[in-house]
């Protein structure tokens, strides 16, 4: 399969350590309707949803800014020296 949606790559890896001991046959799904639970869909992480697991809450306070204490002018001078020293700065600005 080249590219698998979630559900076959959950069912890929769930029977990975059963290869080559295991044969598999197709049945149409009019004849076999013993379904396990990875061939379902999953359902949404809602709280309606018996498995549902709450999500952790991000951080209320963001990063408003940031305080820089220890410039150093002499290191940025050589930083831009060698800017304008490269032939593809141009690119840069």
């Amino acid at each position: 399969m080249k590219t698998p949606n979630r559900q076959m790559l959950r069912w890929q890896i769930a029977i990975q350590e059963y290869r080559g001991n295991m044969n598999m046959v197709h049945k149409a799904e009019n004849i076999h309707n013993n379904y396990d639970g990875l061939s379902r869909w999953e359902l949404e992480n809602t709280p309606n949803n018996q498995a549902y697991v709450p999500l952790k809450a991000e951080p209320q306070s963001p990063i408003e800014g940031i305080n820089i204490i220890d410039i150093r002018t002499e290191f940025f001078e050589e930083v831009r020296e060698s800017y304008k020293k490269d032939k593809n700065y141009h690119i840069l600005t």
